[in-house]
């Protein structure tokens, strides 16, 4: 089963538009996550319906942010791309009526729970500013990586 990155991804791209102080397009963000701007903008589409960016269409359009990242937690990101399930486990109920599976679904159902509450409540208290911070410390400690740092794997800027 393949991963759900688009939270990731999404952060990524967040970080790198709240660097620059023009828009960026939805072909830039493309060639960055090695997609289809028809993908850009589909998923952009979900957090500008969340109010957490903005587009403007013509010449020197593009994405921008709509909130500081300081209003902007990690859960903010991941309701408004529609929560995906994050836990590709999952229960067996092939024999609903088995007194096994039954024990077995309401142990594993309990630790799920709580896993996912306690994963939701971290993605709650952490804002897109702390992982904007945590990349400056990182960028000024940085050995001067040229394909990183020129942009080549990330936006420019």
């Amino acid at each position: 089963m393949r991963n759900d990155t688009r939270l990731s991804r999404m952060l990524h791209v967040l970080i790198h538009i709240a660097r620059h102080e023009t828009a960026t397009t939805s072909d830039t963000i493309a060639q960055m996550l090695n997609t289809n701007p028809v993908v850009v903008r589909r998923t952009m589409a979900l957090l500008r319906e969340q109010g957490f960016v903005r587009s403007e269409k013509g010449h020197r359009g593009g994405w921008m942010l709509a909130k500081p990242l300081a209003e902007i937690t990690l859960l903010d990101i991941h309701q408004a791309l529609g929560s995906s399930t994050i836990f590709a486990i999952g229960l067996s109920t092939d024999h609903a009526e088995c007194l096994v599976e039954q024990a077995v679904n309401a142990a594993l159902s309990e630790a799920f729970d709580a896993a996912q509450a306690l994963l939701l409540e971290r993605l709650g208290s952490v804002t897109l500013e702390q992982l904007a911070e945590d990349f400056e410390q990182r960028f000024a400690g940085a050995e001067k990586n040229a394909d990183h740092l020129s942009g080549r794997h990330c936006l420019k800027g």
